[in-house]
This record gives structure tokens, sequence and C-alpha cells, in this order.
């Protein structure tokens, strides 16, 4: 299992009455042994669901790596 922490920043707030989705900057660090930094750009409805898709994307991301190396 990957256990990982992410920061979100909001790049661009869309309006609340808007269909347009929210751009945000999520930062994700993996806990060791695992210990990657991998920055995204997410648009999203919220802050919550971009921190989860930057952290499903970390997930992937170091799996593929990992399989790459063969561990």
């Amino acid at each position: 299992m990957i256990f990982a922490n992410a920061i979100v920043d909001v790049i661009h707030q869309a309006s609340p009455v808007s269909k347009e989705l929210s751009r945000f900057r999520v930062e994700v660090w993996g806990k060791s042994p695992h210990d990657y930094v991998r920055v995204y750009e997410i648009a999203a409805r919220d802050d919550n669901m971009a921190a989860r898709e930057g952290l499903d994307r970390f997930v992937k991301d170091i799996e593929k790596l990992l399989a790459e190396q063969g561990d």
C-alpha cells in the first residue's frame, strides 16, 4: 500500500453558480519507502475532490514506477 499526503492550492475559483470547474494545484508526497513528490494541476468541483484525484494519480504514478523498476 502507498501512503501519501496532499496540499491543495486554488489556481482559479469558479463561480458557485457556474458549471465551470475550479482549477487546483495539488502537491502530493509519499511516505517512506515511497518518498516521491508529484505536482498536478487538476480541475474539480472542490478542493476535496482535487485532493482525492491527486492522491489517485500519485498512487498510479508510483505503482507504474515501481513496476518499471521491478519492485
